[in-house]
C-alpha cells in the first residue's frame, strides 16, 4: 500500500519521524516494548515474590505451553527472566506464523502434547504414565489471551477455573489492596459455578451475551458512563476466556499468574505438603457444589441447516417451556436476550435455554457461518451437591440424549458426533 515508506527497525523500541518530501505532512512512528510493559503490568498485580517461593519448591513442578503463538516472548520474561525458573518451564513458546502446523487452541484436543504429559487423555480422563506429572500445566491460544489450567492428571473447566478464581481472588494483590473484589460477570453459556461464590460472597454478578464487550462496559461503568463503580472486577467465558479490568481483554498468562497466586496463598509452608490443583477445586466443590459441564462443538456445519435448527428451537420455546423430557422438566425455554445495566443497549438472539426445574441447562448457539461453515455448540450442565466425583460423561449422560433430541441435529446437519468436547 506504502511501497515507498521507509524501513523502520520494530525490534527497537523508539519514536522515527517521518515526513512527506514536499514537508506537507509528517507522521511519527512509535515502537513500544509491549512485553516488558505488560510484565511490569503482571508485577504490579500479583505476589510474585510468593509465586517464585511455590515455584522453588522441590515438589512443585510446570509446564507452559504457548502453542507456537504470541505468549511465548512474555511467558519467558516472566518465568524465565522474572521469577528465575529453567527454560524447560516453557513449551512451544518460539512463535511461528502456522503455529509450527498446530492447531494453537487451549484445549483438551488441540494442546495434545500438553495434556498427554499431565497425565491425562483427550476427554480428561486420566491415562498411565510412565515417570511423574508436573504439578501444574497451562497452556494458551494463538493471540495469548486465552487459558487452559490442568493439575496433576486432572483439568479443570473454564467454569470452574473462574469460580475457583474469584472464591480466592483477595490473595492477589490488585484486589487486596483496593478493598477486595466488587462485581464478576459470566457469559451466559458459562457454567453457574461462579454464581454460587458471587452469591455467597454479596459480589455484584453479570450474566452476558457471549463477547468481552459487555464485560468492558461493567468495566467502565463509572469512568466512562458515570454509573456505579464495579471495579476491581474478575469475568469470564467457558471458551477459556478469564481476566480482569486491569485490561479490556482476556489475558491468557493473567489467568496463569492468578491460578499460581492462589496455589502460592494455600502452600505458605514449604515444609508442609504440596496443596494441589485438584485439592483446590475439590475443595471448592465440598463447599458450594459441582456444576457438571461440558461443550459439544460441532465444527463445519452446513450454515442453511443449523440456522434452521436454531429457527425451529426459536420457534418452539412457548410448546417445550412446562414439557416433561426424561426425569427432567423444561421450566422455561427461551431465546436468551440482555438488556445492558450500563448503556441501555439490547442484546437478541443470543442463544437458545432449555432451563430445567432442577437448574441444569441445555444450551445451543451458532458461532461462524463464513468460510469453513457454521460451528453449533451446545452446552450441557447438571448441578449437583452431593455425587461430586461422577465421571462427567456419566453424569451428564441423560441430559446429553435429551439435548440431541431437542435440537435434532442429526436431520439438520447430518451428524450427531461433535468435532470436540471441553
Amino acid at each position: 500500500i506504502c511501497s515507498d515508506f521507509p524501513e523502520i527497525d520494530i525490534a527497537t523500541p523508539g519514536c522515527t519521524s517521518v515526513a512527506a518530501d514536499d514537508g506537507s505532512s509528517s507522521v511519527v512512528v512509535e515502537v513500544i516494548p509491549s512485553t516488558e510493559s505488560h510484565v511490569a503490568l503482571l508485577k504490579s498485580i500479583f505476589d510474585f515474590g510468593a509465586i517464585k517461593s511455590l515455584l522453588d519448591r522441590e515438589d512443585f513442578s510446570m509446564i507452559y505451553d504457548s502453542m507456537h503463538g504470541v505468549n511465548g516472548p512474555f511467558s519467558k520474561a516472566v518465568f524465565v527472566d522474572e521469577l528465575g525458573q529453567p527454560e524447560s518451564v516453557l513449551m512451544n513458546h518460539i512463535p511461528k506464523d502456522d503455529f509450527n502446523g498446530g492447531h494453537a487452541d487451549p484445549n483438551l484436543t488441540y494442546a495434545k502434547e500438553l495434556v498427554a504429559i499431565m497425565g491425562l487423555d483427550k476427554k480428561g480422563n486420566k491415562i498411565d504414565v510412565s515417570g511423574s506429572v508436573p504439578s501444574f500445566g497451562a497452556a494458551a491460544d494463538g493471540d495469548g489471551d486465552r487459558n487452559m489450567i490442568l493439575g496433576s492428571q486432572f483439568f479443570v473447566t473454564p467454569s470452574d477455573s473462574l469460580a475457583v478464581l474469584v472464591a480466592n481472588a483477595n490473595c492477589m494483590p490488585f484486589f487486596s489492596t483496593q478493598g477486595g473484589l466488587k462485581a464478576v460477570a459470566r457469559s451466559m453459556p458459562t457454567s453457574g459455578a461462579v454464581d454460587l461464590v458471587a452469591k455467597d460472597l454479596n459480589l455484584d454478578f453479570f450474566e452476558t451475551p457471549t463477547g468481552w464487550k459487555f464485560f468492558g462496559n461493567l468495566m467502565d461503568s463509572k469512568c466512562i458512563f458515570k454509573g456505579k463503580d464495579y471495579t476491581p472486577f474478575i469475568c469470564g467465558e467457558e471458551s477459556f476466556g478469564t481476566g480482569s479490568d486491569h485490561v479490556r481483554e482476556k489475558d491468557g498468562i493473567w489467568a496463569v499468574l492468578a491460578w499460581l497466586n492462589v496455589l502460592a496463598a494455600q502452600n505458605p509452608d514449604s515444609s508442609k505438603a504440596l496443596v494441589t490443583v485438584e485439592d483446590i477445586v475439590r475443595k471448592h466443590w465440598a463447599t458450594y457444589g459441582r456444576n457438571y459441564y461440558c461443550r459439544w462443538d460441532f465444527e463445519g456445519m452446513d450454515a442453511v441447516g443449523a440456522n434452521a435448527m436454531m429457527d425451529k428451537m426459536r420457534a418452539s420455546t412457548a410448546a417445550n417451556t412446562g414439557r416433561t423430557v426424561g426425569s427432567y422438566t423444561i421450566a422455561t425455554a427461551d431465546d436468551f436476550k440482555y438488556v445492558d445495566p450500563v448503556d441501555g443497549s439490547v442484546a437478541q438472539k443470543q442463544g437458545i435455554r432449555f432451563l430445567m426445574s432442577d437448574g441444569s441447562r441445555i444450551i445451543f448457539r451458532l458461532s461462524g457461518t463464513a468460510g469453513s461453515g457454521a460451528t453449533v455448540r451446545m452446552y450441557i450442565e447438571q448441578y449437583e451437591t452431593e455425587k461430586l466425583d461422577l465421571a462427567v460423561a456419566n453424569a451428564l449422560k441423560e441430559l446429553t440424549t435429551i439435548a440431541l433430541s431437542l435440537c435434532d441435529i442429526k436431520t439438520f446437519c447430518g451428524t450427531e458426533t461433535p468435532t470436540v468436547i471441553t
